[in-house]
């Protein structure tokens, strides 16, 4: 039986289906290469160039492949671009879950690990964050992925379907030697904008407000390593291929780094100066995310086991290797 992975020629996407694939798992792609690489796919791996919101091309899919799971990444992501067309974040992301979770229960397929968001929280009011916090999104991208999650749980309560929501945090880096990693266009994700300073390719990195209540005025982020996170996934697919029961927990390393942190360590792994200029705050932005990561080691026993400087240096390495991410 078959792992479907929708948005698997993206980013995170990718490296779970090289992961995956590596520890011998029949391996299906849905992606419609919208912001994916189809590059980023190892040869052999199925892909299916389809959008989910199509509901009989995907039905399709799954007539064809015999598929056990879903991995679930297809989504717009950008809390800037959410803020200014909301209702295609609504469209994009809430409707292509009701018609994934539609042809799943269709086709019988009951078992779904989500990559969900810590923007679902908004400004918590305790850091690190437990699931416990208010859920309070200040943007549309945390609240289509809040409506997703509770999609998901009422199909839960109807059809008997089991889920994992995995909320991230910040996620960098990228696959050892440089083999895959992260190609956004446009970018927008800081430390590949930070090594395209230390490329050439920007003039200078811009931070988006200096003056937060934090120890330097500027955003914390908890920086989880992208192969950190696929561990997680894979621990949570066992979790429900083994009977588990549905859950929510949240993947960060507990730490949190400010953007001006997080460039001096780019300037110390790259040995560039990178420089920095303070621009306005991008509305939608909280001041502080730092995830409490307690329910996943309590529920998959996952720990991270890489710290900021491997994150940098892998990225580093992809990024030297690959300028232009997947046209090179």
């Amino acid at each position: 039986m078959a792992i479907l992975i929708v948005g698997g020629a993206g980013y995170i996407g990718s490296h779970n289906v090289r992961a995956l694939w590596d520890a011998g798992r029949d391996v299906i792609v849905v992606d419609n290469l919208s912001t994916g690489h189809a590059q980023s796919l190892r040869d052999g791996v199925k892909l299916h160039m389809v959008d989910i919101r199509d509901e009989k091309s995907l039905d399709a899919v799954f007539g064809k492949e015999k598929i056990d799971a879903v991995l679930h990444f297809a989504a717009l992501s950008l809390v800037g671009q959410s803020m200014i067309q909301p209702l295609d974040y609504m469209d994009n992301n809430v409707t292509g879950m009701i018609k994934l979770l539609t042809v799943m229960q269709k086709h019988g397929v009951d078992k779904i690990v989500f990559s969900s968001t810590a923007a679902v929280y908004g400004d918590a009011e305790t850091i690190p964050i437990p699931e416990t916090a208010t859920l309070n999104p200040t943007n549309p991208y945390g609240e289509s992925k809040l409506a997703m999650e509770r999609i998901m749980r009422w199909a839960s309560e109807a059809y008997g379907m089991r889920y994992a929501v995995l909320r991230y945090f910040n996620v960098a880096g990228a696959w050892e030697g440089g083999i895959i990693g992260e190609d956004h266009r446009p970018e927008s994700h800081l430390v590949p904008i930070i090594l395209q300073v230390a490329l050439g390719k920007r003039p200078e990195i811009k931070i988006f407000g200096d003056d937060y209540p934090t120890k330097d005025g500027t955003c914390v982020r908890d920086y989880l390593h992208v192969m950190d996170l696929v561990d997680a996934h894979l621990l949570a697919l066992e979790h429900l291929e083994n009977g588990g029961d549905s859950f929510i927990c949240n993947l960060g390393n507990g730490m949190g780094f400010t953007v001006q942190e997080m460039i001096n360590a780019a300037r110390e792994v790259t040995g560039h100066p990178i420089p920095a200029v303070s621009a306005a705050r991008r509305s939608g932005d909280p001041a502080k995310l730092v995830a409490s990561s307690q329910e996943a080691q309590r529920i998959l026993g996952w720990h991270p086991q890489n710290d900021i400087r491997q994150i940098i240096e892998s990225a580093w390495t992809w990024h030297k290797k690959h300028p232009n991410g997947y046209l090179d």
